[in-house]
């Protein structure tokens, strides 16, 4: 019992001991920041305790999906925002691009031979040299640096009407036969041959009986390829 009683005695002073002892435990500081206004809003005051911050810059986010054509040196990029209005827009090479900032911003990246406008899509085409894995986060920044900035698709609007429909002065002879660039991921596709003949001629003839046969036109550059048989640029 007297042994129980020192004890006793000892656990006293050793609580005693501790109550006096401040305790001090490893925590890691990331930020605290809190904000205190007034009831009346008369006085504000705010309060950083952040040590140190990695990174202070503006986030952005825009949400692009892409899909694969029948063209594999073509892919279709829709940014979730209007592209054209109304019509549409071959660039078939850098030098017909100077009108938008958008296609000229896609032209510059190396490996990149054609771009055309749809109504909420882009469609680029690449050279065989170049991966579309190396090329499609380059398309993505150009197309995200667009739409961030708030500037025109077009410098001159008047330009960006489509002259698809236009009459040109050696239409007025009638011969039966429907001419029809190939445009877009359709441009330099293996298989437009195909499409064009067994797709859309089998389709205009049907409709319209005075069609006799579809021809395909090429750009000056797409038609001396073909004849070679060298790789578009």
């Amino acid at each position: 019992m007297k042994n129980f009683g020192k004890l006793i005695s000892r656990a006293i002073k050793l609580k005693s001991h501790l109550n006096n002892t401040p305790i001090y435990i490893s925590c890691r500081f990331i930020s605290a920041a809190t904000t205190t206004i007034s009831a009346d809003s008369a006085a504000t005051t705010t309060t950083n305790n952040s040590i140190w911050t990695p990174f202070q810059s503006q986030k952005r986010t825009m949400f692009i999906q892409t899909q694969a054509t029948p063209n594999p040196a073509s892919l279709m990029f829709y940014p979730g925002k209007e592209v054209m209005e109304t019509g549409s827009v071959d660039f078939p090479n850098a030098r017909s691009a100077m009108n938008s900032s958008l296609a000229k911003s896609i032209f510059g990246i190396d490996g990149i031979t054609r771009v055309f406008f749809g109504s909420d899509f882009i469609s680029v085409t690449k050279s065989d040299d170049f991966s579309w894995d190396h090329l499609k986060p380059q398309i993505f920044a150009a197309i995200m640096d667009f739409y961030t900035s708030g500037n025109p698709l077009f410098l001159d609007p008047n330009t960006a009407a489509s002259m698809d429909t236009a009459i040109h002065e050696d239409d007025s002879e009638t011969t039966g036969i429907v001419k029809l660039k190939m445009q877009g991921a359709c441009s330099g596709c293996p298989s437009s041959s195909v499409t064009l003949k067994s797709g859309i001629e089998n389709m205009l003839m049907h409709y319209v009986p005075e069609v006799q046969g579809v021809e395909q036109e090429f750009d000056d550059d797409e038609e001396d390829s073909t004849l070679t048989g060298a790789p578009h640029e």
